[in-house]
């Protein structure tokens, strides 16, 4: 460092910070300070190099951690910059561009040495480095207990370019929600921190980009031109940080006598629409554009952290909530959630449970569930499995949903996620309307699935020595995506043997079931020997084939003549469905499904064989108004509300931190330190 250009590989021996980390105090009104500034050294614009410069400058930060007890000179450092930044303003006005130049690189030097500082020694030990003086090894006093948060503070004055007074925490928040909003791109490289003249601008725009070149490089931590690599490429690297910045703060734990106040302010912002007066119960309120908020949401849906922003929006903060449900363009926010759920396989867990959980927020909303079948799309080009020339956004969204809990079902047999995919389509099941027939008929063939999987389960259960090969080639000959290959005549045979189960289970059903599982561990070598898949799956798919006969059941109930398509899937399946009439455990779920299957098969059957099938909807459409609705037992509603767990905080934590990890533009942090969550967690 110093007046002359510096490179990497010659840091460790730089006289200026071999002086700055010994063992000689410096005075902050010391001349040293402005020699030290006075470089010109690139700052990093990737990970690989603020790593490379942390290993050639690490002997010098460790000098520094051992010696500043005594000479104070990390205090002196930020004390220097700290009087730099109260001129900032007027030295911009003036032109000083050397001024601000070197109150960059003090705030460059402060960035690079705290990281190591943090590394190196505990909270309780950082904070007695801020409090030392030169004149007695390890004492400190009154004048210097301050120094820490005044840097805090000048920091975040320096982020919302706002005169420093407490409270400041809206304004913070509001500020980095804004540099969220804007997505502005960062400003090109400065070849030059002191500007040219050119005609293009000349000296007034040169010396704008050239130090908004600077800060904006400190700010982003190396943002400005990033290289290529193997992240996915960030177009606005101040926004990312101030989103990462903002959910950290904001997944604070709550102090002893003090809750976080920086989620006080997000819980409780206003649209700037809204002219109705704070309650003087909140202490951080602000407004913001609530339009320029949700148009940013549903753009940046493809990164984690903006999904995490949105699921803490929706379920923190009422007035945005009310906002959004609202909103008549709603398929610009759902489409890109359902688009992380769609590529499931892609994403990690965490990014899947923070789509699935803003889907199970907006559902509990009856609006909601009634609009999404009114919005009609075209040419769902990522949806793969089928072409959808046109389709509801409620139908594909109940198609989303269904794929998930198949691929969670078969792959990571995750409770969590497929009870939360359920509570979702059991909030709209009341409001589902003209479904389109492909969702209809993934519907009935997913419980069909169950359905099937459940009797073989059974089987092999009651009997484990036995080899039905029956049972062996049903199940053989089912396809990935849960479509039947069953011949009529294994049909039949498995109608008679699923009564026979059913018989038995509804004497006494969880004895005979601790019985079955009891006598197929006897049969297991070892006591350590874990139960086969089936066996611990039985409960599982118990609970599934209840959620989406109740699902069924709802939209039966009340909206029968808005869903021909289901009425006809249902019918398709009719014979599966009518094994588990006799089910203990799901006769009285089964009575409605029963009584539409048999007043539609009877009317079908009335209007003779061979039917097309668009004369089989017109049968149905016309039944509809005959059914008589009071022979419909009527069931409590579906509905399931979202609730973060008790301790919600082992969640969010590690994972917002892990998001800054992985992130984070031009940020290093050794895998080797990290304790808060494992590297191969996702």
């Amino acid at each position: 460092m110093g007046s002359n250009s510096s490179r990497i590989g010659d840091l460790p021996k730089n006289e200026y910070l071999k002086k700055l980390s010994g063992t000689e105090s410096v005075s902050e009104n010391d001349p040293f300070w402005n020699q030290l500034l006075s470089f010109s050294f690139p700052a990093p614009t990737s990970s690989t190099e603020l790593k490379l410069l942390e290993e050639a400058t690490i002997s010098v930060c460790r000098s520094l951690v051992e010696n500043n007890p005594r000479t104070g000179n990390l205090g002196a450092l930020i004390k220097v910059f700290l009087s730099r930044t109260k001129e900032l303003k007027l030295s911009a006005e003036c032109q000083n561009h050397i001024f601000i130049w070197q109150t960059h690189n003090a705030l460059f030097i402060i960035c690079c040495l705290l990281k190591v500082f943090i590394y190196e020694m505990s909270e309780e030990e950082l904070q007695l480095h801020f409090t030392y003086e030169e004149k007695s090894p390890g004492s400190y006093s009154s004048d210097s207990e301050d120094l820490l948060e005044e840097l805090l503070c000048c920091l975040m004055q320096l982020i919302t370019d706002i005169p420093l007074f407490l409270p400041y925490t809206s304004k913070l928040v509001k500020t980095l929600l804004y540099n969220f909003i804007r997505q502005e791109k960062p400003p090109p490289p400065g070849a030059h921190v002191f500007p040219q003249q050119s005609d293009a601008g000349g000296l007034l725009y040169g010396l704008a980009s050239g130090v908004a070149t600077g800060l904006w490089t400190v700010f982003t931590l190396g943002g400005v031109g990033s290289k290529a690599a193997a992240a996915p490429e960030v177009s606005s690297p101040l926004a990312n940080q101030s989103l990462l910045l903002l959910l950290i703060l904001a997944n604070l734990t709550d102090a002893a006598d003090a809750p976080n106040p920086y989620r006080q302010a997000i819980v409780s912002f206003k649209n700037t629409q809204d002219s109705s007066p704070f309650p003087s119960s909140i202490p951080h309120a602000f407004q913001i554009n609530f339009n320029s908020l949700y148009m940013a949401l549903c753009e940046q849906q493809t990164s984690d952290q903006a999904t995490l922003l949105l699921y803490t929006l929706l379920h923190q903060n009422s007035n945005i909530r009310t906002y959004m449900l609202a909103r008549t363009d709603m398929e610009n926010l759902v489409l890109p959630i359902l688009e992380i759920l769609y590529h499931v396989e892609e994403r990690n867990s965490h990014h899947v449970y923070m789509a699935l959980i803003v889907l199970l927020i907006l559902t509990e909303d009856d609006g909601f569930n009634r609009s999404i079948h009114e919005v009609m799309l075209k040419n769902i080009t990522w949806y793969s499995e089928r072409v959808l020339t046109e389709i509801s956004l409620g139908s594909l969204l109940i198609l989303v949903v269904i794929r998930t809990i198949q691929y969670n079902m078969t792959r990571t047999r995750d409770k969590y996620l497929h009870t939360n995919c359920l509570a979702a389509l059991a909030n709209m099941s009341a409001q589902f309307r003209s479904l389109h027939q492909y969702a209809a008929q993934r519907i009935i063939s997913y419980t069909c699935r169950h359905l099937r999987r459940y009797v073989y389960v059974l089987d092999k259960l009651y009997f484990p020595h036995s080899h039905c090969s029956t049972l062996q080639h049903c199940f053989s000959t089912l396809s990935d995506n849960g479509e039947e290959l069953l011949s009529l005549t294994c049909s039949h045979i498995l109608r008679s043997y699923a009564s026979s189960l059913f018989s038995l289970l509804s004497k006494k059903h969880n004895k005979v079931l601790e019985q079955a599982t009891q006598s197929l561990r006897g049969s297991l070598s070892s006591n350590d020997v874990p139960l086969p898949d089936y066996a611990q799956d039985l409960n599982v798919i118990e609970e599934v084939i209840r959620m989406m006969l109740e699902i069924i059941n709802s939209c039966l109930t009340n909206s029968l003549h808005h869903n021909p398509n289901l009425v006809y899937a249902l019918l398709y399946k009719r014979d599966l469905f009518e094994q588990f009439q006799t089910h203990p455990s799901f006769q009285d779920i089964m009575q409605n499904i029963d009584l539409v299957i048999t007043f539609f098969s009877s009317r079908l059957l009335q209007a003779g064989a061979e039917l097309s099938v668009e004369r089989v909807l017109e049968i149905i459409k016309q039944g509809v108004v005959a059914l008589p609705k009071d022979r419909l037992k009527k069931f409590p509603e579906l509905k399931f509300k979202y609730v973060e767990e008790e301790q919600p905080e082992e969640f969010f934590i590690p994972y917002v931190w892990s998001l800054v990890y992985n992130s984070a533009v031009g940020l290093y942090w050794n895998p080797q330190d990290i304790q808060l969550f494992t590297m191969d967690s996702d």
